[in-house]
């Protein structure tokens, strides 16, 4: 995400005229009943043509400029990204080039413009207090994937699998494999054996992956944590964390697509 990584030069950006800074927050939530049409696209038109109209009106050339050459940049993002849209896009456009930040997002946004010499990060600030970095982590038996989200979008996902052999976590790329859980021998050769195991030792080996996590957390900034899964394994895994669990949730999750997981735990 653009916004978070240029937090602080938006909040101490301050420009003279002509020059000034474009702040949009657009709604474009195709769930939305006032969406239903695509009127995201009439919104953003009306309120370019309102800044154009009043800088025409104004005679101020050098400012009218510099806006309308935003113009150009802020619709050649919509026309490349209309079919990427989610629930909404902030951007920030300066017209002297420092800031350009255009994040389609996956939360609630409400459509404003502003056309100044200071960006308008009110509503940012609102949408960050709401919906803040969150860690979500999903336990499944001698499985855990961690799943790092901000705006609603998932940035990262990886998954721990405990080699059975070594009592050693791993961490894994790419895909996940449902058959993994069950040993060696596959769910069907070895379930049994394989259960027995693992509820003698669950403690032991949480305990041992607990701190993997806590450091985890403090080093990727997660503002919240969800810990999911079967009831036991859940609340073993979360009682053996020293950050604080934001809640457990007894569901066990760990195999559903990532963006449904995010949806389950915000809405």
């Amino acid at each position: 995400m653009q916004l978070k990584q240029q937090w602080n030069k938006l909040k101490n950006l301050k420009l003279e005229k002509p020059n000034s800074v474009l702040t949009m927050y657009l709604n474009t939530d195709p769930a939305d009943p006032d969406q239903q049409g695509g009127e995201w696209k009439i919104h953003l038109k009306n309120g370019l043509n309102r800044f154009e109209n009043y800088l025409t009106k104004d005679e101020d050339k050098d400012e009218l400029h510099n806006f309308q050459k935003i113009r150009k940049q802020v619709e050649s993002f919509f026309q490349e990204n209309q079919k990427d849209l989610k629930k909404g896009v902030i951007l920030f456009a300066s017209s002297d080039e420092s800031v350009w930040i255009a994040d389609i997002v996956q939360v609630p946004v409400e459509t404003n413009f502003y056309w100044q010499e200071t960006p308008v990060i009110d509503q940012l600030e609102q949408i960050y207090r709401d919906f803040p970095r969150l860690g979500i982590v999903l336990v499944q038996q001698n499985q855990v994937k961690t799943i790092e989200a901000e705006l609603g979008f998932v940035e990262e996902t990886k998954l721990f699998e405990l080699d059975l052999d070594t009592e050693d976590w791993r961490q894994h790329e790419g895909p996940h494999h449902a058959d993994a859980s069950m040993g060696k021998g596959g769910k069907n050769t070895q379930t049994d054996q394989f259960d027995k195991r693992f509820r003698e030792n669950q403690k032991r080996w949480y305990k041992r992956l607990a701190p993997t996590l806590d450091k985890k957390a403090k080093d990727q900034q997660w503002e919240k944590i969800y810990v999911a899964g079967e009831e036991h394994e859940a609340n073993d895994l979360a009682s053996y964390m020293q950050k604080n669990i934001d809640q457990v949730i007894h569901q066990n999750i760990l195999d559903q697509e990532e963006h449904h997981v995010l949806e389950k735990i915000i809405g």
